[in-house]
């Protein structure tokens, strides 16, 4: 059995070109960077959970809630095949069960503050809002696009996001958890205008401070679906 079953949907994905010195410290044992034409890519990603099973089961209150994530990408090789994953450096939610199973189970970064997010459709164009508020300030991802969704384009820079299919978090320097995230190709939607707001000092700590003044390179915002979180595996090294 799948240890969480839900819907992912509307991701919201702002795109940062970094250093990779900076996640250096972040590397989970037995994993590499992952970079998308020699650019190491720093993502924030929001995005709803909708019907979400833990174990087969609803819990309630933990069933419909937003994600706001700060994120990079890594890959492993196993067997002669690399497996292309995703580490997270926080992960903030509004519901504090879901933070406590996360970081207990599987050593990741979530944090439980107050939450909202907005859909809508306008004139031809969709708004997709996430916000989280920390320290009595509201941060926001915002992200003006189609109302219609396109196939994403094999080996372009929306597939590379997108289409990381394992999750790894550190544990120390010889030791990391692995667990595979299931899921179709998705789809997206051209998008045409976002905005940012988000105090990354607070939000993330001094040394992605410089975010808060960084332009991404790039903005997407995907249709998600269904997914599946599968059971930990600890890599040692």
């Amino acid at each position: 059995m799948s240890f969480l079953k839900a819907e992912w949907r509307k991701l919201a994905i702002a795109n940062y070109v970094v250093d990779q010195k900076i996640l250096a410290k972040y590397l989970p044992a037995g994993t590499e960077l992952d970079l998308w034409k020699g650019k190491c890519y720093l993502s924030v990603v929001g995005f709803m959970f909708v019907n979400t099973r833990i174990l087969g089961f609803k819990i309630p209150w933990h069933i419909n809630f937003e994600e706001v994530n700060l994120r990079f990408y890594v890959k492993r090789l196993e067997n002669g095949e690399w497996k292309r994953g995703v580490v997270f450096i926080k992960e903030i939610v509004p519901k504090w069960a879901l933070t406590f199973i996360a970081n207990t189970v599987y050593n990741e970064n979530y944090e439980t503050l107050p939450m909202e997010h907005s859909w809508n459709i306008e004139n031809d164009k969709r708004t997709v809002e996430y916000k989280w508020k920390k320290q009595g300030k509201w941060n926001s991802l915002s992200i003006t696009a189609s109302v219609e969704k396109f196939s994403i384009d094999p080996n372009s820079e929306t597939e590379f996001i997108t289409e990381h299919y394992w999750g790894y978090a550190k544990v120390n320097e010889k030791k990391s958890n692995e667990y595979e995230v299931t899921h179709p190709k998705w789809e997206a939607y051209q998008v045409s205008d976002y905005k940012i707001a988000v105090d990354f000092k607070t939000a993330y700590g001094k040394e992605f401070e410089f975010l808060s003044s960084t332009k991404p390179v790039s903005v997407m915002l995907a249709e998600g679906s269904e997914i599946t979180v599968e059971g930990k595996k600890v890599i040692k090294t």
